[in-house]
């Protein structure tokens, strides 16, 4: 499996932050801008995306479980996404737009979670064999701020979205360690701002990607 900036012109796009940072309201901005633009794109979802992926989300999403069993289905789950959805469309050209992808294990698995580093490591390097996103965004929020967006959300929450404070912090220190060591590739956008000066930001920032 090749890295997607080795493809012929599609890009690999990933969407990244806590539960109530608002990934969903600018994945749609996004797929909208890049298909304006005359881009063909392909917008999917981890865990999910396929079928298979799909069960197993449902099951992490409810079912409680070792946390080493958790980190092993959501690499399962990106497994057959990445075989079956994410390469064949960046090998036919398109851009895919992914809410969420690895950055995410480190994150809740690895930060939240505390499952080590290396293992997680281990699994993304058997799982991608060496394939990375070409842009992540990290929609940035502070916890509490994520906390009351979720509540004002109808519905029943996963077993994410009832973790406490303290687990939110781990996640999100976990995303800003990660942009650090990868500045090229992963950008913090402050998602606490008002819509309309995030989409400006996001707009400047994609159009510059998409003409480097």
């Amino acid at each position: 499996m090749s890295t997607a900036t080795t493809g012929p012109a599609g890009k690999f796009i990933t969407l990244e932050g806590v539960d109530g940072a608002g990934k969903s309201t600018h994945l749609d901005w996004l797929a909208g801008w890049l298909k304006r633009s005359g881009r063909d794109i392909v917008v999917t979802r981890e865990p999910g995306g396929t079928p298979l992926g799909e069960k197993l989300r449902a099951l992490l999403l409810a079912e409680p479980m070792h946390v080493e069993t958790e980190t092993l289905l959501m690499f399962a789950a990106r497994r057959e996404h990445l075989a079956r959805v994410v390469v064949p469309a960046l090998a036919a050209g398109k851009w895919v737009i992914s809410d969420r992808f690895t950055d995410a294990s480190f994150a809740y698995q690895g930060g939240g979670r505390g499952v080590a580093e290396r293992k997680i490591e281990l699994l993304e390097q058997w799982v991608q064999e060496g394939l990375q996103p070409d842009l992540t965004l990290v929609f940035d929020v502070p916890v509490q701020v994520a906390k009351t967006r979720l509540a004002r959300i109808s519905g029943v929450s996963d077993r994410f979205e009832r973790e406490d404070e303290a687990f939110f912090r781990r996640v999100r220190e976990a995303y800003h360690a990660r942009a650090t060591a990868a500045p090229g590739r992963m950008r913090i956008i402050d998602a606490s701002k008002p819509l309309e000066e995030v989409t400006k930001e996001l707009e400047k920032l994609i159009s510059t990607f998409c003409h480097q």
